[in-house]
């Protein structure tokens, strides 16, 4: 009947939500040869179509879009609709993020909910092909809780709910600091109301250097000496630019 249904209310906002901060990034336009996008981890591509559609019919922009995940079942629905919509600069991939390799460098890299270190495959990703631009919103953070270890902390990591959320917190700002080091401005944002999901937490990186930001190394450095951290994201970077 063309409404949404209200056990998916709550998603159709955080896409929409998503859309806005897609919409409102300075490099968003029609570059030679297409704007080039990839969503990792697309799962149902709910975000794969919405983000096509809106920025090829309603921007009017030539836009490349590539949606990746590892379900192959899910891959085929959504290539089935894809043909059914007759949307020919929409593909979709059977793909593990870390072992994907794009026909052409991404402009953006956008990855919505990819559970735990897949998040930091996505933005690996982003930053080997030197994406103009990573919009990320995490789920599930679990690689860091068992790492945390300060001694001035031990009133809170004795909890376990606490320490589970500070380690989301540690986390996302390493995650903030290491793009950072890798010449990527990053703001951790809320992309939409906590109503609608609890994992509302966005990396917004926009690429500007080359090099690493003024302070990212040593910033990124001081976070990992006070936690005693070694992030899966360090290594899936290093391992992709080489250094």
């Amino acid at each position: 009947a063309g409404q949404i249904r209200s056990a998916r209310r709550g998603k159709f906002h955080q896409i929409n939500q998503f859309l806005d901060i897609l919409a409102s990034l300075p490099d968003v336009e029609a570059p030679r040869g297409g704007l080039r996008i990839i969503d990792c981890g697309c799962g149902a591509a709910y975000l794969t179509f919405a983000a096509h559609y809106y920025l090829r019919e309603v921007r009017g922009l030539d836009v490349r879009t590539v949606g990746i995940d590892a379900n192959a079942e899910l891959i085929g629905k959504c290539s089935e609709l894809r043909d059914r919509l007759g949307y020919t600069e929409l593909r979709f991939e059977h793909s593990r993020i870390s072992e994907f390799s794009p026909a052409a460098a991404p402009h953006i890299v956008l990855s919505l909910h990819a559970c735990d270190t897949a998040t930091d495959e996505a933005i690996a990703l982003g930053v080997r092909w030197k994406a103009r631009a990573i919009l990320a919103a995490p789920c599930c953070q679990h690689e860091l809780r068992d790492q945390l270890h300060n001694e001035a902390m031990r009133a809170i990591l004795r909890h376990g709910v606490l320490k589970g959320r500070l380690a989301d917190l540690v986390t996302d700002a390493a995650r903030a600091a290491i793009l950072r080091t890798r010449g990527y401005r990053c703001d951790v944002i809320e992309f939409v109301s906590a109503e609608h999901t609890g994992k509302n937490i966005m990396l917004r990186a926009e690429r500007r250097s080359s090099k690493p930001l003024p302070g990212a190394v040593e910033d990124y450095a001081a976070l990992k000496a006070a936690w005693r951290i070694a992030p899966a994201l360090e290594q899936l970077v290093n391992r992709s630019t080489g250094g």
